[in-house]
């Protein structure tokens, strides 16, 4: 029974999709033969961040069952980088550097896998097959996918993709305009097209025109060969299956194509759900500005849970913590009902810094914000506010903080602001709803 039912958690919790179907991989945990599952991780920073740890809570699963686990550290493919929808192709790393962000990666991931006893994780890297292949082995590796193919993979498509940047939020929104389907039909327009577009971030609408259109992103020919990279990771290594997040999602299938044709074997593909901001629908990243890193500190980490907006309570029990699912669902029910969250947050706090810390870690996380954060002067009633515009600076104005821009960056400049209990330094912060903007001792506001 006690299998059964760690096979289900394993098959559901977190988890977004499971290729071929869910019911191949219950077949093949029952099988009695061991598994060989991996995840990949680019050390393209010194520390690895929670989404990186989510996989690593799948891993441990398998690993708990008695499968193999591969911790794949890319040191091949981090010297390059997975392309993103932003911008173009990543900033190359030597691998000096790639070496050197991942020496603590081990050490960092040891609070989730078990590194010792009989089935201890196995640590590889991918330089070891990747630098080896010839050009030739390269061109035989390519004649496996299309341009077509590859093309369909979202970040690609996102940067293809005709944007304008919305006036009142900054953000870049893709234009829909029927004609306007790529740079050469833009240059073709006539300079007075004109056209409304509703902004899908501050669900603004505005007057655009031919010069507010952004060209599109470039992809480099070398991009293509980021998913046939990690694809051909799962050959070098013959394992069972594959464990990432779902943006991930488009290499771990190209795997799966690639031990079908080289090796008439059938690789299964588990996505996990991606913890995203509730407010902003980003994933938490270095990128964006809100990771929460492995190498944290108790109290950053148990800090930092505690400014998750109360949206991300559910996810955030689902994805990061040990909490049986049954109690979390209550948990989530009683939030609804009225309960005040922050009761929940705190818990899911201590429950996460457990997860990738430890026990005492947790302990030392929850003790420091009971004694240090909840005793400072904070009224028990803060009044919200609805701004016009998320900036920091506009927010001090209309809360009435400050008489105008230059008082509010006067303010910041002295140290007087802070969001969060964490002081401000920079003009174009972005608050989000849940955000408590303090400056001073007496003056606060809860963003909504």
């Amino acid at each position: 029974m006690i299998i059964e039912q760690q096979v289900t958690e394993l098959l559901t919790r977190g988890v977004e999709n499971i290729y071929p179907s869910a019911e191949f991989l219950e077949k093949e945990l029952q099988s009695g033969k061991q598994l060989t599952i991996y995840t990949g991780y680019d050390p393209t920073a010194p520390t690895l961040h929670i989404g990186h740890g989510i996989t690593m809570v799948k891993l441990r699963q398998f690993q708990d069952l008695g499968h193999k686990i591969i911790m794949l550290i890319g040191d091949f493919t981090g010297m390059i980088g997975d392309p993103t929808d932003k911008s173009a192709a990543r900033q190359k790393l030597t691998r000096e550097q790639v070496l050197e962000n991942a020496k603590g990666y081990a050490d960092q991931a040891k609070a989730i896998l078990n590194f010792e006893g009989e089935n201890p994780v196995e640590i590889k890297y991918n330089s070891e097959w990747l630098a080896k292949l010839s050009f030739a082995d390269v061109i035989e590796l390519a004649s496996h996918f299309t341009v077509q193919r590859m093309l369909e993979r979202d970040m690609f498509e996102k940067r293809m993709a005709l944007t304008v940047t919305c006036p009142d939020c900054k953000q870049q929104v893709d234009v829909r305009v029927p004609g306007l389907l790529n740079d050469k039909s833009l240059r073709a327009a006539s300079e007075e097209l004109k056209f409304e577009l509703c902004c899908s971030n501050c669900k603004r609408t505005t007057v655009f025109n031919k010069k507010d259109i952004n060209p599109t992103k470039p992809i480099h020919l070398h991009e293509f060969f980021y998913p046939l990279m990690q694809g051909y990771d799962s050959v070098a290594m013959d394992v069972s299956g594959e464990v990432g997040g779902n943006d991930q999602t488009f290499n771990m299938l190209a795997g799966r194509d690639l031990m079908k044709s080289l090796k008439n074997k059938e690789k299964f593909v588990l996505t996990t759900k991606l913890l995203v901001d509730a407010t902003t629908g980003k994933k938490m990243s270095k990128s964006e500005g809100n990771m929460v890193a492995l190498s944290d500190s108790p109290e950053d980490m148990f800090g930092k849970v505690m400014r998750w907006p109360d949206e991300m309570i559910g996810i955030g029990f689902e994805l990061c913590t040990h909490v049986p699912m049954e109690e979390v669902k209550q948990i989530e029910k009683e939030i609804v009902e009225g309960q005040n969250p922050r009761d929940a947050k705190l818990r899911l706090a201590y429950e996460v810094t457990k997860t990738f810390l430890g026990g005492d870690a947790a302990t030392k996380g929850q003790e420091h914000f009971r004694t240090v954060i909840q005793n400072q002067d904070r009224p028990e009633e803060i009044p919200e506010l609805q701004p016009t515009a998320y900036d920091i600076v506009t927010v001090l104005v209309e809360a009435g903080f400050v008489s105008s821009n230059g008082d509010a960056r006067r303010n910041i400049d002295g140290g007087g602001v802070k969001v969060n209990d964490e002081k401000v330094s920079v003009y174009d912060l972005m608050l989000k709803a849940g955000d408590v903007v303090q400056k001073g001792k007496r003056f606060f506001v809860r963003i909504v």
